[in-house]
């Protein structure tokens, strides 16, 4: 381990001395633009945040090594209220939080008076973050740096938002957002504990009648209003009597407290508790029918109005919920409901849906075999029938004016016409509930006034961003699909709040752009980062004009430079740099921002720059589990990076979060699994070292110079770099890792286990030398984007010239394939396999071991059923009939049939590949194979060997087996 540690400390400070890093733009050079979101500095990154920037990094260096001027940079995004609560809570002695930043974080105690001081403890993290995406390793451009706190960020971001105001997508208004009641802020996802996105959804409030008050029972499937055959209420729960705009409503109490907050005037005037109400009767407003008040402890009184209408035929919880009362009879008794009228209750059904019966709710519980309420796979069950009803359903005719409707139809129809009626309303609620603010207070939906919001919803908008969508490449491909979902649900968004460090807006100073509005187009930014730093430009030197110069070309620069006192080459520059590295070429994230953050950057991009400036590539990756548990702070799962670092080593860490799990599943990491890579990594550095010292030269070997062992690993080495290529070029990176890790690794161990007993021959020494030189070398540089420390010491070592980081990659050379070799080493790995399991099945130690080889007629047979299997399967009855056209083959004719009977199956499962290699090959002399491979087999049996041809004159066959033998699958006897 301390080895390791020293080679990471010297890499990096030769990597920072070198500059290798520093991406300036080179028109002799294709360029790549990568960047990952640039993180929050409120706490500091742990191995859960390592593998979404461990993955930008790898592409990165990836994408270098292949030829490309790569630029990934780096910022830190102090925008919004976070890291203020953060400090609050601190400030307030905050216990729980004391002890996560001294045991967690690692925070002196000494320090945190310090850090009750927000932009303090933002900068405290923010070097915190660095010096860990430092050790790591990541290959960032650390000149262009910035803060969104930094004056001349800001400026940037005014311009942004003066672009999306000129272009209409700015609007002022009344709309509903995640409301902090106490912050008294907006929320979003940066604003929340576990960085969750509010959703808000907005529920049918229809006025069910009783004793002249209303009854709001809050639905987000209005036209199920049909089929109601009762109402839920919580017994438990406290509701009110309360005068809303003017009405008098029954809700539950916390209903009466958001209404407040969605501009409704609200008045209570006494509570009750909601058994009070069980047994009663409702007047349905649209049908006109009474039905029952029933218990249900589901009902939720935290959500919407806590007055559910239950409509059991289409909707399972009310299915289940129904049948359970009606067996409930001590239930039934304890809330004085007469038990005949509740089991007299029938379901109605109201909707049409193919493949379902009358009762689809019914249909789906019985499948999924649900019996109680309380059963999780409701929520499965709810979703199916919804999706199918809202997809596929048509109203009945027992729904009047709505019948032949289609369900998405008649929804908003119902809605409109019930609203416009006075007999419902509208009332918004948090659909992921409970959702807490970072400083502990779950949040609401509150109807903001007179703010300031992004409409997202603008029609023209939303076509410009599914434009540059279907252009992007999308990683994982399956994303794309929920990206157009995301575009199509997207509506106004609050973009300010009155509170939170970043960047004012320009045209109403008192309120902050917020955290997911002033982070979409910041990439732009990176690719003149370094000009304004280096030449000290003033925030107010950066105006609206050189802006559009810089990104978009409009003016004179000249004129422009004279008007701000900036030098015209300066602005030129920092438009030839834009211009070098833009468009983006990748975007990397995790899942949990494409709700947000990507889409954003999306519609964002195609509002502000021309189409050949759109973003070209998103990749999304999963979280990192401990122990099957998301690592987060709540878990007390938390690893802090730079804590991990010390722990395992930076490439152990690297290879640890990506080689257990695909782009888009979770990655579970444990202890153990970053030890076994540490431990794998030390193998590697002590046998390259060994080669290394002993063979500085290999000189100059001739093709026949090289065995078919040493052909065979050759091939194998262009297979392993073949894929590995096209893993790394989709980022399937665990593959690309077990590739280069494992699988190459495997074959060459088993290269090494053949030339054992070769390796002091002096006539052979050079080509041994020469394909381990050759299998090492491309090893190390396949492996140097994930685990580059040891990779540059590796390659040090073996003489590499310069850096590993700017070599190349690996090309597959055609001309070292060599299916042949490929074949007959796997005739001998086969018959191995196969002679070792006997060994293990029978218990016997052989001290002889006889292998007959199939006959050539045998050969014949077999490769004629390849070649006919091309077309297609293969039928005996045919087959034979090719066959017979050969005299040799006529002359025995029944041992011709048995024969081939017995390979047809065997052929017509092969592998198309498979059979098309040993088409693409001759015949394989494997007498002539197993021969050559005799000291090697004796040596892994610890027995004599002895190879016949199954025809041959002297073949010792004391029991009959040489009959056996077919082409590939020798037959075997011991003695």
């Amino acid at each position: 381990m301390e080895i390791l540690k020293q080679i990471e400390e010297k890499w990096q400070k030769r990597w920072e001395e070198a500059k290798i890093f520093e991406a300036n733009p080179d028109p002799s050079k294709p360029k790549f633009f990568i960047t990952v979101a640039y993180p929050y500095p409120n706490s500091p990154q742990h191995i859960g945040h390592a593998r979404t920037y461990t993955l930008a990094d790898v592409y990165a260096r990836y994408m270098r090594i292949r030829g490309y001027n790569v630029l990934l940079p780096m910022a830190f995004h102090y925008t919004g209220t976070p890291v203020l609560a953060m400090a609050k809570r601190l400030a307030e002695g905050d216990k729980e939080l004391i002890k996560d930043f001294v045991n967690v974080y690692k925070v002196p105690k000494e320090k945190l008076k310090e850090l009750t001081n927000a932009l303090a403890m933002a900068k405290y993290f923010h070097e915190e973050i660095k010096e860990g995406m430092k050790r790591i390793g990541y290959s960032i451009d650390w000149r262009r740096e910035f803060t969104t706190i930094d004056p001349q960020y800001n400026r940037f971001i005014g311009w942004q938002f003066q672009k999306l105001s000129q272009a209409g997508y700015i609007t002022r208004g009344s709309h509903p957002v995640g409301w902090c009641p106490k912050d008294g802020n907006p929320v979003s996802q940066h604003d929340t504990a576990g960085d969750v996105e509010p959703e808000i959804g907005d529920f049918t409030l229809i006025k069910f009648q009783y004793a002249g008050w209303f009854m709001p029972t809050a639905t987000l499937r209005p036209e199920t209003v049909f089929g109601v055959t009762n109402i839920w209420l919580n017994p438990k729960a406290k509701y009110v009597k309360a005068h809303v705009d003017g009405e008098k409503w029954i809700i539950s109490q916390e209903c009466a407290e958001k209404l407040a907050f969605q501009n409704r005037k609200v008045t209570v005037l006494e509570s009750l508790e909601g058994k009070e109400l069980i047994g009663k009767t409702v007047k349905n407003p649209v049908k006109g029918d009474e039905v029952l008040i029933l218990p249900a402890d589901f009902v939720d009184p935290k959500n919407a109005t806590g007055v559910v209408m239950s409509v059991p035929g289409h909707a399972p919880y009310d299915y289940v919920a129904l049948e359970n009362l009606k067996h409930d009879s001590a239930k039934l008794k304890e809330h004085a409901l007469d038990e005949t009228a509740v089991k007299a209750i029938k379901v109605v059904s109201i909707i049409e849906v193919p493949s379902y019966s009358d009762i689809p709710a019914e249909d789906v519980v019985k499948k999924m075999g649900i019996t109680e309420q309380t059963d999780p796979k409701l929520e499965d069950a709810t979703k199916e029938v919804y999706r199918h009803e809202f997809h596929n359903g048509k109203m009945k005719a027992n729904t009047g004016k709505y019948a032949g409707l289609p369900v998405a139809e008649a929804k908003e129809k119902v809605k409109q016409e019930l609203i416009s009626e006075g007999k419902a309303a509208v009332m918004y609620e948090l659909l992921n509930k409970p959702v807490r603010c970072r400083c502990g207070t779950e949040c609401i939906v509150k109807i903001f006034e007179d703010q300031w919001f992004i409409d997202y919803g603008n029609s023209e908008w939303k076509a410009l961003a599914r434009k540059c969508l279907e252009k992007m490449r999308i990683l994982p491909e399956d994303l794309r699909t929920e990206f157009n979902y995301v575009i199509d649900w997207l509506h106004e968004r609050a973009c300010a709040r009155k509170s939170g460090l970043g960047t004012r807006l320009p045209w109403d100073q008192e309120w902050i752009i917020e955290s997911l509005s002033d982070s979409t187009i910041y990439m732009a930014y990176y690719t003149i980062a370094r000009h304004i730093k280096e030449h000290g430009m003033q925030p107010n030197q950066l105006t609206q004009e050189v802006f559009d110069y810089v990104f978009l070309g409009e003016g004179n620069a000249e004129q422009i430079a004279q008007k701000v006192g900036l030098d015209k080459e300066i602005i030129e520059k920092m438009r030839s740099e834009f211009t070098y590295f833009y468009p983006l070429d990748s975007r990397h994230s995790g899942r949990d921002l494409v709700p947000n953050h990507l889409t954003f950057m999306i519609f964002n991009h195609v509002a502000i720059f021309p189409e050949k400036h759109w973003p070209r590539q998103i990749v999304t990756n999963g979280s990192v589990t401990m122990m099957g548990v998301k690592m987060s702070k709540s878990f007390g799962n938390i690893i802090p990076l730079r804590e991990a670092l010390k722990m395992f080593g930076a490439d152990p860490l690297r290879l640890s979060v990506l080689a257990t799990a695909e782009l888009l599943q979770d990655a579970e990491f444990s202890p153990a699994v970053a030890k076994s890579m540490q431990e794998k990594i030390e193998r590697l550095y002590k046998f390259v070292l060994e080669f290394a010292k002993e063979n500085s030269e290999t000189g100059k070997v001739s093709e026949n110079m090289l065995t078919m062992i040493d052909r065979w690993m050759l091939s194998r080495l262009q297979e392993h770099i073949k894929n590995a290529t096209e893993f790394m070029d989709t980022l399937a990176v665990r593959k690309a890792i077990h590739t280069v890790l494992y699988e190459l690794e495997q074959d060459f161990q088993w290269y090494q286990k053949r030339i054992k007993d070769q390796k002091n021959n002096p006539e052979r020494k050079a080509a041994i030398n020469h394909v381990f030189s050759e299998v090492i070398n491309a090893q190390i540089r396949m492996l140097a984007p994930v685990a580059p420390h040891i990779c540059e010491e590796l390659w040090e070592k073996i003489g590499g010239k310069g850096f590993v980081s700017l070599s190349s990659w690996p090309t597959v050379d055609e001309t070292k394939v060599d299916v042949k070799a490929e074949e007959n080493e796997a005739l001998i790995m086969g018959l191995l396999e196969d002679t070792q399991n006997i060994v293990k099945a029978t218990s016997i130690t052989p001290k002889k071991v006889f292998y007959y080889v199939a006959a050539p007629w045998k050969w014949k047979i077999y490769r004629m059923a390849l070649e006919k299997s091309a077309a297609g399967k293969i039928v005996q009855k045919d087959l034979m009939k090719e066959l017979m056209k050969d005299s040799e083959l006529r002359g025995k004719a029944k041992e011709t049939a048995d024969f081939a009977g017995k390979i047809i199956e065997e052929i017509n499962r092969m592998p198309p590949e498979k059979r098309q290699r040993l088409l693409n090959i001759e015949a394989i002399d494997e007498k002539q194979v197993l021969k050559g491979a005799e000291d090697f087999l004796k040596n892994e049996i610890n027995a004599e060997i002895h190879v016949y041809g199954e025809e041959d004159l002297n073949c010792y066959d004391p029991k009959k087996r040489a009959h056996l033998a077919k082409p590939l699958r020798p037959a075997i006897y011991m003695g």
